[in-house]
């Protein structure tokens, strides 16, 4: 934990795929980066690029201008061990991811770990899952990124169920994607997540990706009151 009421280490993890967990990361980090944070971001592995493509830590890079890495990247759009499998890749085990994780907070106030998929995708070739390297990072926290419609709410109680009986602690809940009008549905599953009790940290608009950089970096404070409240800057 610093001073500042944050963990060094945020893992940020889904409740499914594609529910906004680059651009909750981004948003993060531009946070902390606004905040006069040293701040970087890590991707343990990722999947869906072609060589030299860019990827999800280029574009929290572009949108923040804070630095990112890689830890492994793989062609197939898919969970990382069946896309290192069609390779032939191997993929690193759980201490290199670790040992990165930890060089990197030697240099940075801290370190934003974006996951692959949901919480217990498997990143190793031994299986090891997002879950596994947070309990390896004692004092980290994570960040659970969920959908805002209609069966958000069993994904998100599957995962914090997941995240309680391993006694990973939970630092709030970001809604992904939040339309301007947004229905009936996603206003009490808003309210509903509100009465958790870890809360909800905020909600990314709708098209946030494509603000210009500047304007994503000025607005992210604005979207994420409870992380700015954490910070200690409000």
């Amino acid at each position: 934990m610093t001073p500042h009421g944050l963990p060094r280490v945020i893992i940020v993890t889904g409740t499914d795929t594609d529910v906004g967990k680059t651009v909750v990361t981004a948003a993060i980090t531009a946070v902390l980066h606004r905040a006069g944070r040293r701040v970087t971001a890590y991707k343990p592995t990722q999947t869906g690029v072609e060589p030299g493509e860019p990827g999800d830590m280029a574009e929290v890079t572009r949108l923040t201008g804070a630095s990112g890495l890689d830890g492994v990247r793989l062609h197939a759009p898919m969970a990382p061990r069946p896309a290192a499998s069609l390779e032939g890749a191997r993929l690193p085990g759980l201490a290199a991811h670790v040992s990165t994780i930890r060089e990197l907070a030697q240099s940075h106030d801290h370190v934003v770990v974006e996951g692959a998929g949901g919480l217990l995708v498997e990143l190793t070739e031994a299986g090891e899952t997002l879950a596994d390297l947070a309990t390896a990072l004692p004092g980290s926290a994570v960040v659970m990124v969920v959908r805002s419609g209609l069966g958000t709410l069993n994904h998100t109680m599957l995962t914090r169920e997941a995240l309680a009986r391993r006694q990973i602690r939970s630092l709030g809940i970001v809604i992904g994607a939040w339309t301007e009008q947004p229905t009936v549905i996603e206003q009490t599953n808003r309210a509903y997540f509100d009465g958790l009790a870890e809360g909800v940290l905020g909600a990314v608009p709708w098209g946030a990706p494509a603000l210009a950089p500047a304007v994503f970096a000025d607005q992210s404070a604005t979207w994420l009151p409870g992380l700015v409240q954490r910070l200690g800057t409000l």
